[in-house]
């Protein structure tokens, strides 16, 4: 098994701190690290990787139970996956819980040890569902309380399924567990943000459970309305004398040509590579541009690095003197 991560320590929580103060160590954490905070810096962005990585392994409880119970071992049993009668207990979670599926693209970006410890039991399109029921239907962001006209009609619960956008772009099939029940939701091909999915008689007790789609950013990518955000780390030679590079999309990586002499903060417009839009066509994909230096020289890099620095004031003065 790949090197043990302690990811209560790398969040600064006690193994026994409640889902509230995870969730505030690690927005407290991410914003301190967040890559667009520490533009250039490389460890930054690896910091906020593992940070990323530390919330998605302790934020779930199935997957908290997991990493609790077998983290240190070689391997995870298969009876503690969601169904058996291991750490998430027989049949699934109850109603209140949260339920994360990680989907193959968010593994690119998480460690080995993560993966050895999550890889085999989750996949497909990712979605997060949050439900609200019990008694009443308590709604999602005010905390007020719905009742139905007549109280011997089933309850509506109502929930958030949180969906990535590349998953959200393409539409398909997303499973999610209702009171130890699979339940799958067919999500359209360019979903938008705040859309409502019914699924009736499917909520407990055999009310309509009805779904409010929430999307995040995933991928490398952001929405931003009815386009796209994405950040392009561009060599310093590549921006000097142009060339490509590969930036995310939401049909998957492209390579992105940069104009010579491009600065770092530049855009580019992608047009047309955006989120769908209800009358047709589609929004672009914004790109800014990072211009990067390597981290560590050899003889050779220093050489020409020093020699580019000693050529810069011969190339001033002879502009000058050609001015005069």
């Amino acid at each position: 098994m790949a090197s043990f991560k302690d990811y209560y320590e790398i969040l600064g929580v006690d193994k026994d701190a409640k889902k509230e103060e995870i969730r505030r160590a690690f927005r407290k954490m991410a914003a301190k690290h967040h890559p667009d905070r520490n533009p250039g810096d490389a460890s930054a962005e690896e910091r906020f990787k593992e940070i990323n990585e530390a919330y998605t392994a302790l934020s779930d409880p199935e997957k908290r139970k997991i990493y609790d119970s077998y983290g240190r071992d070689e391997r995870v049993p298969p009876e503690a996956w969601s169904g058996g009668s291991g750490p998430a207990g027989p049949g699934g979670p109850a109603a209140g819980q949260v339920w994360r599926n990680v989907g193959p693209e968010e593994f690119a970006g998480f460690s080995d040890f993560f993966q050895s410890l999550f890889g085999s039991g989750f996949g497909g399109v990712s979605g997060d569902v949050t439900m609200r029921g019990g008694d009443p239907f308590t709604d999602l962001r005010g905390g007020r309380t719905m009742r139905t006209a007549t109280a011997a009609k089933p309850r509506r619960f109502e929930g958030e399924l949180q969906i990535d956008l590349q998953s959200a772009f393409q539409g398909g099939e997303v499973p999610i567990t209702v009171e130890g029940r699979r339940v799958t939701v067919t999500v359209p091909a360019g979903v938008r943000h705040g859309a409502k999915l019914r699924l009736r008689g499917q909520a407990p007790g055999g009310g309509d459970l009805l779904l409010k789609i929430s999307l995040r950013s995933s991928g490398g990518l952001t929405l931003d309305g009815e386009d796209v955000r994405a950040i392009a780390r561009v060599p310093d030679h590549v921006a000097a004398l142009g060339g490509t590079v590969q930036v995310p999309s939401l049909e998957g990586p492209i390579e992105l040509s940069i104009p010579a002499g491009s600065p770092s903060g530049r855009q580019l417009r992608l047009r047309g590579q955006g989120w769908p839009r209800k009358g047709g066509g589609r929004g672009d994909e914004l790109v800014e541009l990072r211009v990067t230096v390597p981290e560590h020289l050899d003889d050779k890099q220093t050489a020409l690095y020093r020699k580019l620095r000693d050529h810069q004031p011969a190339a001033r003065q002879e502009d000058e003197d050609a001015a005069a």
